[in-house]
């Protein structure tokens, strides 16, 4: 029998639904640990096939590897590897598979919800009528009936957005320099220029890996194009906005709203004008995997678990080609 170890900031958070099955695969021989105790402790890898992991695990660098000289497989239950593979890692052979997937499907939950409210223009009816102590006279709002969504990027965020969208009456346009026509039309979406994204969509969803090339992707340009009343929505990383440009158009036009469920930096700066502006609504990151819904990870990983043991090709595997394009 694999033996394995848990090492992850909060076992219970991710593993806790799991647990008992995953056992009855794997010798678990020490008790969860997080990074801090393999710091102090590194002979707990000694044993280790397998580890099982999540947020707050310790970079794989080759220190950490020599104190590791079993290990085949690592189940990360969260999203992105980016920050703990390494070279090192790549060189031994080591496969590690993600949760990606599982994290996704909140944030697409997420981006969803805020793209129908806002064809309402639900967030500027609830900051009016706060402001004002009454009801707003209703203006004009695209509604969802033939409205166009502009997405940015359809990696699998972006698709599951598209999919969960055929079930409403509106117009999907995307920009996506990487997805094939072929690709575009099984998702129901017409490829357009990042520029007519922006200027013919009534809501713009971001969906754009944090990458160097995407840094400030999306500019003041871009925001000002945007049609009257549309809304911004961001849910992938805050660093692919350029922030100070953004503010400017949202200071300038207060018909364009914008839901950021990210900034760069994270939380923003105390003085900073999001926290100011009526028309920004921030909320903390909370797209993402949150609570019990994180138990979905675990539920991946034992299911990775089981077709690993059984000789199966990994769903959710990660290569080193991949884990360079992850946001």
């Amino acid at each position: 029998m694999l033996k394995g170890l848990f090492l992850l900031d909060d076992f219970s958070l991710i593993y806790e639904s799991v647990y008992r099955e995953l056992k009855s695969y794997v010798d678990v021989y020490s008790k969860p640990r997080t990074k801090e105790e393999i710091r102090e402790n590194p002979s707990l890898l000694n044993e280790a096939d397998v580890i099982f992991s999540g947020w707050g695990c310790p970079v794989m660098d080759e220190a950490f590897l020599m104190e590791a000289p079993n290990l085949k497989i690592v189940f990360y239950g969260a999203g992105s590897v980016k920050y703990l593979v390494t070279d090192a890692f790549w060189e031994r052979g080591i496969k590690i598979t993600s949760a990606y997937a599982a994290n996704a499907q909140p944030v697409v939950e997420y981006t969803v919800s805020q793209i129908l409210f806002s064809l309402k223009r639900g967030w500027y009816y609830v900051m009016k009528s706060k402001s004002n102590s009454s009801f707003p006279v209703k203006d004009w709002m695209p509604g969802g009936f033939r409205s166009t969504i502009g997405i940015v990027s359809l990696g699998m965020i972006g698709k599951k957005v598209c999919n969960m969208l055929k079930h409403f009456d509106v117009n999907v346009i995307a920009y996506d320099p990487y997805v094939s026509q072929d690709e575009a039309e099984k998702l129901g979406v017409q490829l357009c220029s990042l520029e007519k994204v922006f200027s013919l969509s009534d809501v713009v969803t971001l969906h754009t890996p944090w990458l160097k090339e995407t840094e400030g992707l999306i500019n003041g340009d871009l925001i000002q194009k945007m049609k009257f009343n549309a809304t911004l929505i961001n849910t992938s990383r805050g660093a692919i906005i350029n922030e100070r440009e953004m503010i400017k158009v949202l200071t300038d036009r207060s018909d364009i709203f914008a839901v950021l469920d990210v900034t760069y930096p994270e939380p923003p700066e105390v003085n900073s004008p999001l926290f100011q502006l009526e028309n920004v609504i921030l909320t903390p990151h909370i797209a993402g995997s949150l609570f019990d819904e994180c138990q979905r990870m675990g539920e991946f990983m034992l299911e990775e678990l089981k077709r690993y043991i059984n000789n199966e090709p990994l769903k959710w595997e990660i290569t080193k080609d991949k884990a360079s394009i992850m946001g």
